[in-house]
């Protein structure tokens, strides 16, 4: 998950010092790196078109309620992000391959929706943007880090993080049961939400949309919740 350009949603602050340039973590929700690198998993509507670039929008998700992981607080929420200096954080903690694959294939200045998870109410609650491309997540090194890995070398890193910045809030907060509803009724009818990897891939606390799931996503500020 994030973590500020000191460390975001789902890790502690190292033990040791952090380079210049190093930022707040954000927490991984609930994946595993048991999953195969190289599986085929349901494609989503966004990753069909597999290529460099699988999408341009994105969907990422971190606990804003309090949670500890080998006795670390793995919090926060995008009000913790607003607060950074820069109201910027790196994305570390990501152990699971497709969601690490996610990361890697960001672009910058491409927009992403924070997602509250593990939480009382999920959903969305602003939107960000990618600020820094992939680069070596440090917490897979630490040994004192809930995300420590072992069989990562510093010299062949398995595991990437992206640095995002708050661009704002939504106009409101936009409920996990709200976008479940639309995408039951788009199954039945064709609509933009029917293969949303929200729910397809429901684990991965990165996620690929296409624009017509990020556009519909956005309207739906200017409506009330169905």
């Amino acid at each position: 998950m994030p973590r500020p350009k000191k460390r975001m949603a789902g890790a502690a602050e190292p033990d040791k010092k952090e380079p210049a340039g190093k930022c707040t973590k954000i927490k991984n929700l609930g994946e595993t790196s048991t999953e195969v690198e190289n599986s085929s998993p349901q494609k989503t509507s966004a990753s069909k078109n597999c290529g460099k670039n699988l999408s341009s929008y994105w969907l990422m998700k971190s606990e804003p309620e309090s949670r500890l992981e080998k006795g670390v607080d793995v919090k926060f929420s995008i009000e913790d992000l607003k607060a950074e200096p820069k109201q910027t954080a790196c994305w570390d903690g990501v152990r699971n391959y497709q969601a690490r694959n996610f990361l890697r294939a960001m672009k910058l200045e491409e927009e992403a929706f924070f997602y509250h998870s593990n939480c009382k109410e999920p959903g969305i609650a602003g939107l960000i943007k990618i600020v820094k491309e992939a680069y070596p997540d440090h917490t897979q090194f630490e040994k004192s880090n809930p995300y420590y890995d072992p069989s990562s070398k510093e010299d062949n890193p398995k595991w990437a993080m992206v640095d995002v910045q708050f661009v704002r809030m939504m106009k409101r907060f936009i409920s996990l049961a709200e976008l479940k509803t639309h995408h039951q009724a788009h199954k039945a009818t064709g609509g933009p939400l029917k293969n949303m990897a929200l729910f397809t891939r429901r684990r991965l606390s990165i996620q690929p949309l296409t624009k017509e799931e990020f556009d519909f996503i956005l309207s739906l500020e200017e409506k009330e919740p169905s």
